[in-house]
């Protein structure tokens, strides 16, 4: 017989990515596990925050999806809560404008937010290592996918084209622009190479075409299967140090070779799956990219070995971790 407990989720957003990944997958997981979600978006007035987290009384434990508290509603909140968990997949104790920056409010908020939780979930060791200090019962889960959706076999276009891919949001389509020239670059040498976008915003290339696809979570799976090499540039700073790759999976998935800048949980993808190239110069991207547009047999060896490590990262096994951490923490 299965103990039922209730768990009350609050996040500001419940259908953004993050929370779709971390969060929303695994809600039958965990109602068939014995834990009920009752899904909340944190309101944005003091007052209503403050009724909804009243509620939290009648709730065996709250998990709270990376947003960070205020002292006020830290308090109301830790005064009615049972158990307290805290799940975060980003550096939100740096400002994106100042990532270098530690003392600022973004910081306070993380610190108060970790200081009262009963457990802490980071998506990486990076993220873990910011939340050690202000609790004892920090936990390392990585952002899974859904291996499923890249299971079909996706013929890719037979045009004679080599397809550069890049997948992002609007917030990150400054990483690719850094990379630019390079690309640039490349299609002044070789009209067969194309970039394609996945995302909600594009940019243009002179020399280089690009092909603009919006993202949508039906197709995104064969939007990147149909393509030969994943991208993944980033800056190095606080704040990207602590984003977890999630891009980088989903290239693997797709089996896909990629190339990243050594940043993070990027680096460490690379050198454990085999399955790329960093790069952190433009020069190096230039070569990287030529190297593997002009190497279909490596581009192919690297794709098998891009799939075979990913697997570790399935929503099946990760759900199964995020499981037991959860009910753990609401067991005391």
């Amino acid at each position: 017989m299965v103990l039922t407990v209730n768990l009350l989720v609050l996040s500001n957003n419940p259908e953004r990515a993050s929370y779709r990944e971390r969060i929303g997958v695994y809600l039958k997981r965990l109602a068939d596990c014995g834990v009920v979600c009752q899904i909340e978006r944190i309101p944005p007035s003091y007052r209503q925050r403050w009724r909804l987290f009243r509620e939290a009384a009648r709730f065996d434990g709250v998990l709270i999806h990376k947003k960070t508290l205020n002292m006020l509603d830290a308090r109301i909140l830790r005064k009615n809560a049972r158990r307290i968990l805290y799940d975060f997949d980003d550096a939100v104790m740096y400002n994106p404008q100042q990532p270098d920056k530690k003392w600022t409010g973004h910081f306070r908020l993380f610190r108060r937010t970790v200081k009262m939780a009963d457990c802490v979930i980071a998506g990486n060791s990076y993220l873990a290592e910011q939340a050690r200090p202000f609790c004892k019962n920090v936990h390392i889960l990585p952002t899974g996918l859904d291996g499923r959706a890249y299971e079909s076999q996706i013929k890719k276009p037979q045009d004679g084209k080599i397809r550069l891919v890049w997948i992002g949001s609007r917030s990150t389509l400054r990483y690719l622009e850094e990379i630019k020239p390079a690309l640039e670059k490349i299609g002044q040498e070789n009209p067969s190479v194309i970039l394609r976008i996945i995302a909600d915003q594009f940019l243009d290339c002179r020399y280089l075409p690009v092909e603009k696809s919006v993202w949508s979570l039906n197709n995104q799976a064969q939007m990147l299967q149909e393509c030969d090499i994943g991208l993944a540039p980033l800056p190095d700073n606080s704040f990207t140090r602590g984003k977890c790759g999630f891009k980088i999976l989903q290239y693997f998935a797709a089996g896909l070779p990629v190339i990243v800048s050594p940043v993070g949980v990027n680096h460490d993808f690379v050198e454990e799956s085999g399955a790329g190239f960093s790069a952190s110069t433009l020069e190096q991207w230039h070569q990287a990219v030529r190297r593997l547009i002009s190497n279909e047999p490596l581009r192919k060896d690297w794709g098998q070995k891009a799939r075979a490590y990913v697997q570790r990262f399935d929503h099946r096994i990760i759900g199964e971790q995020f499981c037991r951490i959860v009910l753990n923490a609401l067991r005391g």
